[in-house]
């Protein structure tokens, strides 16, 4: 049964437990932000650090319309049948036909994002594996299925989504909660927990992060309603006059750690102050450069001796998707140039199912913009 929680339970004790366990495990981070323009665009934009190591995250999968599907379940591919009704473009990792996020030929988002300790799927019956899949055939069913949030909502209680051990992702299938998208700016999010159980919330202007539940961290925006953009100013106490010591005091006591719950209140701030943006570009670039607040650099969630051989926790990609105009943006810690797929002008009716690698080099592009010394003795623009 789906439950669309607008008023939100108490919390209680075993919720703060499980919190404290799943912030000891290798945090997986991803953060996500939302972002409108004053001529209706929508932005979805997030980063990526989801790794057990370099997942590949770079590698994007172009996926046909009318392909056919069939769900994994722990028997095998003996799962959910369809056939696919729109194509979309998906970041990709470990190899596996989907990844972080992905975009299709509708204008239709869905991004997932890791949920350790609470994320759990339901108990594999096989009398149900015409229904089942696993949460990977989940991304893969919501986009290649439908162009609206509302239908997808609508059809969630047609599947069922099992646990599927997959040793690419450590060996068991990993844990995520979805952000879903259309170009009106209609959104959700949605969790399975409880051995199956789905909840659907209301985006909290638009932000997702990672574990505990969304309803926790709905909760935990209560400790920061004094937050204010406006700078400090000069107080009087008795003979002292105290003036802020620097500029920047703006937001004073917003937490910047990596944590899931403090990534989730600096992300509600950004897009809650965010400037007022004309259109999709301006959301785009936007997007970036709130989310370059996020940037988790390499070696930050590491122990110093594994460095340099893990990468995990690091951002990996960062990408910004136009839903109005159905364009994919993104770039990569190897290469911060900003590139696109524009998805309107790729006929999903027959492209083939391809995988687009844009940084085999792993490699910045610099521009040099030097001036060259003029020769000597040229005196074309000399002053006399």
């Amino acid at each position: 049964m789906i439950h669309r929680s607008r008023v939100l339970p108490p919390m209680i004790t075993g919720i703060l437990i499980l919190v404290a366990a799943s912030l000891v495990i290798p945090a997986l981070a991803c953060t996500g932000i939302t972002l409108k323009s004053k001529d209706g665009c929508v932005v979805v934009a997030r980063t990526v650090e989801w790794a057990l190591n370099d997942a590949q995250h770079n590698k994007i999968l172009i996926v046909p319309r009318n392909k056919q599907f069939r769900g994994q379940t722990p028997e095998g591919h003996n799962g959910k049948m369809w056939m696919g009704k729109y194509g979309f473009v998906t970041l990709t990792a470990y190899g596996q036909p989907y990844g972080p996020d992905g975009l299709n030929e509708e204008g239709l988002y869905v991004g997932v994002y890791y949920l350790p300790g609470f994320a759990e799927y339901s108990v594999y019956d096989k009398a149900n594996a015409h229904r089942s899949m696993s949460v990977g055939d989940l991304m893969q069913w919501m986009l290649s299925s439908f162009k609206t949030v509302d239908e997808i909502i609508t059809h969630l209680n047609d599947i069922i989504v099992v646990n599927v051990d997959n040793k690419d992702f450590g060996g068991a299938e990993l844990p995520f909660h979805f952000k879903i998208v259309d170009p009106t700016g209609n959104s959700k999010i949605i969790e399975i927990v409880n051995k199956g159980e789905v909840k659907v919330y209301e985006p909290y202007l638009g932000v997702i992060t990672n574990s505990p539940t969304y309803d926790w961290h709905i909760i935990n925006q209560r400790n920061y309603l004094g937050l204010s953009t406006t700078p400090n100013g000069t107080m009087r106490f008795d003979a002292y006059e105290q003036k802020p010591i620097g500029g920047g005091s703006g937001l004073f006591g917003l937490p910047g750690d990596f944590t899931p719950p403090s990534r989730f209140v600096r992300a509600a701030a950004f897009t809650a102050s965010c400037r007022p943006l004309q259109n999709a570009a301006d959301a785009v670039f936007e997007s970036f450069r709130i989310l370059d607040n996020f940037n988790i650099p390499l070696g930050a969630q590491v122990p110093s001796d594994r460095l340099p051989y893990d990468i995990v926790s690091a951002t990996q990609v960062t990408s910004s998707s136009d839903l109005r105009n159905k364009v994919y943006y993104y770039h990569t810690m190897w290469n911060r140039q900003v590139r696109k797929i524009d998805l309107t002008k790729i006929d999903f009716s027959t492209v083939q199912e391809q995988m687009i690698d844009d940084d085999v080099l792993k490699t910045n592009q610099v521009k040099d913009v030097t001036p060259v010394k003029a020769p000597v003795g040229n005196t074309k623009n000399r002053r006399h």
